[in-house]
């Protein structure tokens, strides 16, 4: 009887948590929303800078490489081998700007600059 009791008040303890598990949480505030999408921004640009270290040191790993001797045999080219690989363009992502939520991009709200027509020419 002891050991139904007990499994009984678990069983009525986790029926107890489950409801709280399944209780609907509130829609987000719009704050919350621009502070989550400012984080993602963030977190995006973070990868871009830390893929932009990695190939920076991937460069110099490289570059060391080819400039320390290697042993005559090691240096012999092998049929049908790739040719070198053209040098690396790292891009630096730049520092992290995030534009304010009111805020219209600079490149949208910049007018175009109109398109001056070239003066025929005489032949």
């Amino acid at each position: 009887m002891n050991k139904m009791m007990k499994t009984l008040s678990a069983a009525f303890a986790l029926a107890l948590m489950s409801s709280v598990a399944f209780a609907k949480l509130p829609a987000p505030s719009d704050e919350a929303k621009a502070k989550a999408a400012e984080a993602a921004a963030k977190t995006a640009w973070t990868g871009k800078v830390d893929g932009f270290k990695l190939c920076k040191a991937q460069d110099k790993v490289v570059a060391h490489y080819k400039k320390v001797p290697v042993a005559k045999e090691a240096k012999a080219p092998v049929k049908g081998a790739a040719a070198a690989a053209p040098a690396s363009s790292c891009a630096d992502p730049g520092p992290f700007v995030y534009p304010p939520a009111g805020a219209a991009p600079a490149a949208a709200a910049a007018p175009a600059a109109p398109k001056v027509a070239e003066p025929a020419k005489k032949s």
